[in-house]
């Protein structure tokens, strides 16, 4: 169930017999050939195919994230770190208020983290239970990602699903040569641009989709057991 296809009724319904939501979080900002929307798109995607079997409703997306270091890059939409951490709390208390009693956030947006462990820090003191989930980097995903190909990063083939590519966009053959992590965390959006290039941190632009949909249902699997697993 998603929010959006949910009327008040339906939601208020559903709470007689369960306590659980999720909270997709992503992030608008470059992603080389792919949509800007990448994050938003995987981290919506994933809490729906998670949670559909279960009947658990799936909140609207936060769509924009704190990426700073993209913003040469036109597009890219940032937000500041107090933003996120105030707009998720303000929302981990509306659904309090309702009675929900377990969220579980789902992130696709490594720039997040820092910020997104401090509302979880915060949720402590609430009338609320918060567990937070990164899904690329859970263990079972991350190690389907590294079978498949260990070289992997940001806005590489990892992130390249059919349903975050722009149509009739031809993605490159090569393998990019990974970049510098730790200098590019030093630079400005303007030198971050000219390092990175197109946005590609490190290798192959695609796989085939049916390596991809193997990881996805890992993916799928593994978020899906937090919930079931409370």
């Amino acid at each position: 169930m998603h929010f959006s296809s949910a009327n008040w009724q339906q939601i208020e319904a559903y709470l007689q017999n369960d306590d659980r939501c999720i909270l997709p979080v992503g992030s608008t900002e470059q992603h080389a050939y792919l949509s800007l929307s990448t994050d938003s798109i995987l981290a919506e995607r994933i809490s729906l195919d998670a949670a559909l079997p279960l009947g658990i409703p799936v909140l609207p997306t936060v769509n924009y994230g704190v990426t700073p270091l993209f913003m040469a890059y036109p597009g890219t939409i940032t937000i500041r770190p107090q933003v996120m951490i105030e707009l998720v709390n303000d929302i981990l208390d509306s659904l309090a208020r309702h009675g929900f009693k377990r969220v579980l956030i789902v992130n696709g947006h490594g720039g997040n983290i820092d910020f997104l462990n401090e509302v979880l820090l915060q949720s402590k003191s609430k009338n609320i239970q918060v567990k937070l989930h990164h899904w690329w980097k859970a263990p079972l995903t991350m190690q389907k990602v590294l079978e498949t190909d260990p070289v992997a990063s940001h806005a590489s083939w990892m992130e390249n699903f059919p349903w975050t590519r722009i149509g009739n966009v031809q993605q490159p053959a090569h393998q990019k040569e990974a970049v510098d992590i730790v200098k590019l965390k030093t630079l400005s959006p303007e030198d971050a641009r000219m390092l990175l290039g197109d946005g590609n941190y490190a290798g192959f632009y695609q796989k085939p989709d049916a390596e991809m949909l193997e990881i996805w249902h890992v993916a799928v699997n593994e978020t899906r057991a937090l919930l079931e697993n409370w």
